[in-house]
Protein backbone atom coordinates (compact mmCIF):
# COMPACT_ATOMS: atom_id res chain seq x y z
CA UNK A 1 0.00 0.00 0.00
CA UNK A 2 1.36 3.42 -1.06
CA UNK A 3 1.28 6.13 1.81
CA UNK A 4 2.01 9.90 1.18
CA UNK A 5 3.34 12.31 3.60
CA UNK A 6 3.69 15.76 3.40
CA UNK A 7 5.59 18.05 5.37
CA UNK A 8 6.89 21.71 5.26
CA UNK A 9 3.46 23.14 5.51
CA UNK A 10 3.62 26.34 8.69
CA UNK A 11 3.07 30.01 8.95
CA UNK A 12 4.93 32.40 6.32
CA UNK A 13 4.87 36.14 5.96
CA UNK A 14 3.57 37.58 2.77
CA UNK A 15 6.71 37.62 0.55
CA UNK A 16 8.12 35.22 2.17
CA UNK A 17 9.36 31.39 1.15
CA UNK A 18 8.50 28.11 1.93
CA UNK A 19 9.30 24.41 0.77
CA UNK A 20 6.96 21.81 0.96
CA UNK A 21 8.04 18.31 1.07
CA UNK A 22 6.64 14.82 -0.21
CA UNK A 23 7.11 10.86 -0.16
CA UNK A 24 5.42 8.29 -1.42
CA UNK A 25 6.20 5.26 0.63
CA UNK A 26 5.72 1.47 -0.10
CA UNK A 27 5.82 0.94 -4.17
CA UNK A 28 8.57 -0.52 -5.95
CA UNK A 29 7.65 1.53 -9.26
CA UNK A 30 9.30 5.35 -9.93
CA UNK A 31 5.26 6.65 -9.49
CA UNK A 32 4.30 8.45 -13.09
CA UNK A 33 3.02 11.79 -11.67
CA UNK A 34 3.28 13.68 -9.21
CA UNK A 35 1.81 16.75 -7.87
CA UNK A 36 0.71 19.48 -5.49
CA UNK A 37 -3.01 20.37 -5.19
CA UNK A 38 -4.00 23.45 -2.85
CA UNK A 39 -7.93 23.86 -1.24
CA UNK A 40 -8.36 27.07 0.04
CA UNK A 41 -10.95 27.65 2.71
CA UNK A 42 -14.35 27.50 1.03
CA UNK A 43 -12.92 26.84 -2.50
CA UNK A 44 -12.76 23.76 -4.50
CA UNK A 45 -9.35 22.00 -4.48
CA UNK A 46 -7.04 22.80 -7.74
CA UNK A 47 -4.13 21.91 -9.43
CA UNK A 48 -0.74 23.74 -8.51
CA UNK A 49 1.58 21.95 -9.76
CA UNK A 50 2.66 18.53 -11.42
CA UNK A 51 5.91 16.41 -12.80
CA UNK A 52 5.99 13.44 -14.82
CA UNK A 53 8.44 10.45 -14.25
CA UNK A 54 10.01 11.93 -17.79
CA UNK A 55 10.61 15.61 -15.92
CA UNK A 56 8.00 17.47 -17.88
CA UNK A 57 6.31 20.26 -15.17
CA UNK A 58 3.14 22.05 -15.64
CA UNK A 59 1.65 25.35 -13.28
CA UNK A 60 -1.02 26.70 -12.92
CA UNK A 61 -0.92 30.15 -13.89
CA UNK A 62 -1.29 31.67 -10.51
CA UNK A 63 1.78 30.67 -9.65
CA UNK A 64 4.33 30.57 -12.62
CA UNK A 65 7.42 32.23 -11.30
CA UNK A 66 6.92 31.67 -8.12
CA UNK A 67 6.17 28.31 -7.48
CA UNK A 68 8.85 25.41 -8.34
CA UNK A 69 8.24 21.38 -8.51
CA UNK A 70 10.58 19.34 -8.71
CA UNK A 71 11.79 15.36 -8.03
CA UNK A 72 14.50 13.98 -6.15
CA UNK A 73 16.67 12.12 -8.55
CA UNK A 74 18.66 9.52 -6.33
CA UNK A 75 17.38 5.80 -5.74
CA UNK A 76 15.23 6.30 -2.43
CA UNK A 77 13.96 10.14 -3.42
CA UNK A 78 12.59 8.92 -6.83
CA UNK A 79 8.95 8.97 -5.15
CA UNK A 80 9.71 12.17 -3.67
CA UNK A 81 8.49 15.36 -4.47
CA UNK A 82 9.06 18.95 -3.59
CA UNK A 83 7.32 22.54 -3.93
CA UNK A 84 9.70 25.70 -3.54
CA UNK A 85 7.03 28.79 -2.59
CA UNK A 86 8.46 32.12 -3.31
CA UNK A 87 7.24 35.34 -2.98
CA UNK A 88 4.31 34.05 -0.98
CA UNK A 89 0.87 35.94 -1.31
CA UNK A 90 -1.96 35.87 1.31
CA UNK A 91 -4.03 34.26 -1.37
CA UNK A 92 -1.70 31.08 -1.72
CA UNK A 93 -3.38 30.56 1.94
CA UNK A 94 -4.74 27.18 1.68
CA UNK A 95 -4.06 23.07 2.32
CA UNK A 96 -1.37 21.77 -0.40
CA UNK A 97 -2.19 17.75 -0.43
CA UNK A 98 0.66 15.74 -2.55
CA UNK A 99 -0.60 13.47 -5.18
CA UNK A 100 1.17 10.58 -6.77
CA UNK A 101 -0.04 8.66 -9.48
CA UNK A 102 1.17 5.01 -11.18
CA UNK A 103 -0.17 4.61 -14.39
CA UNK A 104 -0.47 0.92 -15.60
CA UNK A 105 -1.03 0.27 -19.75
CA UNK A 106 -2.43 -2.53 -21.34
CA UNK A 107 -3.11 -2.83 -25.44
CA UNK A 108 -6.63 -2.36 -23.66
CA UNK A 109 -6.94 0.08 -21.44
CA UNK A 110 -5.14 2.39 -19.05
CA UNK A 111 -5.58 2.54 -15.47
CA UNK A 112 -4.60 5.04 -13.04
CA UNK A 113 -3.67 4.61 -9.28
CA UNK A 114 -3.98 7.69 -7.40
CA UNK A 115 -2.54 8.22 -3.61
CA UNK A 116 -3.27 11.15 -1.69
CA UNK A 117 -1.14 12.61 1.44
CA UNK A 118 -3.71 14.16 4.33
CA UNK A 119 -2.76 17.89 3.59
CA UNK A 120 0.06 20.69 4.95
CA UNK A 121 -1.82 23.79 5.88
CA UNK A 122 0.05 26.87 4.46
CA UNK A 123 -1.24 29.88 6.47
CA UNK A 124 0.20 33.60 4.59
CA UNK A 125 -0.15 36.40 7.06
CA UNK A 126 1.49 39.00 8.76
Amino acid sequence: QVQVVESGGGLVQPGGSLRLSCTASGSIFTLDVMGWYSQAPGKQRELVAVTTRGGTTNYTDSVKGRFTISRGNAKNTKNTVYLQMTSLKPEDTAVYSCNAVRITMSPDSLTKFPYWGQGAQVPVSS
